[in-house]
């Protein structure tokens, strides 16, 4: 037994009208269906991994409150500003550094003392 049903409809995917033959039909056609499957299943993908890079982020702060001394990346990271703003506060005299070989390292004490002045 087959229906006469003709409901004009616009695609979810695309936007395009057409004529439904079914009350449930959401796309236009198989290309459109495929298409917002892969979009449904690229955003599940995505709000997964979402969560785990948020914890691993406030891991990250939360060893970098820990430490006395930092390098110059955990430094940039916890200030929120660039290498290159960073060396020239050194060079400026702003923040005092202690070189260990190639690596330079800030005191934590350094870093406060820039907002407390």
């Amino acid at each position: 037994m087959s229906s006469n049903i003709r409901v004009p409809k616009i695609c979810q995917h695309c936007g395009a009208e057409f004529i439904a033959k079914t009350t449930v039909t959401k796309y236009c056609g198989d290309n459109c269906a495929k298409r917002a499957y892969k979009r449904r299943k690229r955003e599940q993908k995505v709000q997964e991994v979402t969560p785990v890079v948020a914890q691993k982020q406030e891991y990250n702060q939360q060893q970098l409150k820990d430490k006395e001394f930092l390098s110059i990346a955990e430094t940039c990271t916890l200030l929120g500003a660039s290498r290159m703003t960073l060396y020239r506060q050194i060079k400026g005299g702003k923040i005092k550094a202690a070189k260990i070989g190639r690596r330079t390292i800030i005191k934590r004490t350094e870093i406060e003392k820039l907002f407390q002045s």
